[in-house]
């Protein structure tokens, strides 16, 4: 922090009903976070050395995507992590903070955030803006990690992944194009009905999609991409989702197969929501049914979207 700035602080905290450990776990997975907070679209880890971790981290604040570089210092045994931005996003000059997990007994414990940050020029429109991106944030991770771990003896049933393959007689290049290109989607994928997309900065994408299931229901979601040309990835965070999700991230991914050829990958990451499933897929139905249905209709879009691409890189291909 810059001599003569003013270090604002803030402390949010919760109790969890799940054991210290689980909670701790969770918080150490910053991979997983997506998942578990609502503001977090994607994080992929740089460094990593078993205590020492380097995170880059793209999240909502405020409505709009913001993304920066982090460093952690885990403390296991003490459940406790500290992070550090690297270089803030604008209008912050620093960003510091920690997590504490307490035991509260066996299967309970409180939760503690703490942030640090500074503006430039200690500007008070500046720092209210950040103060009020934080405790919104913090309050929707809190309330997020508090809900699923408090599910902890079940998240196997509550969490799938999955991922569904195609091989392209084509050049990697022209199928993530098809794939990034999401804003010509509605002309080219008969599933989409509807899909407004802005790109103010450029690689992250956020979009409103309407897509249609095999027996015709009409679906509504939004959400945030982030594009890796050279990697030939994106990845992306649903913020509002179908509502027996109440988290759904994933990845297309475009690498070279044999014989010049290309494969290109959809996976998904999802966490039911076990309240909405009778009401959803009727009464009776379980947890076990939600997944099976789940995996078959977001599988047979996804593939779907596959398939096209597949056939408009091929063309492109011969041209």
């Amino acid at each position: 922090m810059a001599d003569g700035e003013q270090v604002h602080r803030t402390v949010h905290e919760t109790e969890v009903a799940a054991p210290a450990g689980v909670v701790y776990g969770m918080i150490a997975d910053a991979a997983r976070w997506p998942l578990l907070f609502l503001p977090n679209v994607h994080v992929d880890r740089l460094e990593f050395d078993g205590a020492n971790e380097r995170l880059r981290m793209w999240a909502t604040a405020n409505g709009r995507v913001k993304s920066w570089t982090s460093r952690r210092v885990l403390d296991a045994a003490a459940r406790r992590i500290e992070f550090r931005q690297e270089i803030p996003s604008a209008p912050l000059t620093a960003m510091s903070g920690t997590w504490i997990v307490e035991a509260l007994g066996a299967e309970r414990s409180k939760l503690t955030l703490l942030h640090a940050f500074s503006v430039a020029g200690n500007r008070a429109a500046d720092a209210a803006w950040v103060e009020r991106a934080t405790d919104t944030n913090s309050r929707a991770e809190l309330a997020g990690l508090a809900a699923l771990a408090g599910q902890w003896a079940r998240l196997d049933e509550l969490v799938l992944s999955f991922e569904d393959s195609v091989r392209i007689d084509a050049p990697p290049q022209l199928v993530y194009a098809f794939l990034e290109d999401a804003g010509r989607w509605p002309d080219r994928l008969p599933h989409v009905s509807r899909l407004d997309l802005t790109e103010e900065t450029a690689g992250v994408q956020v979009m409103s999609m309407d897509t249609l299931t095999a027996d015709g229901a009409a679906h509504t979601t939004e959400s945030v991409r982030v594009c890796f040309p050279d990697a030939a990835r994106i990845v992306y965070k649903q913020t509002v989702t179908p509502v027996l999700m109440s988290a759904h991230t994933g990845a297309w991914t475009v690498a070279p197969g044999p014989a010049g050829t290309t494969i290109a990958t959809s996976r998904h990451n999802v966490v039911l929501r076990e309240e909405a499933v009778e009401r959803v897929l009727g009464a009776g139905t379980d947890l076990a049914w939600a997944r099976s249905y789940v995996r078959e209709a977001l599988g047979r879009n996804s593939t779907a979207t596959l398939n096209h691409a597949k056939r408009y890189a091929e063309s492109a291909a011969v041209l």
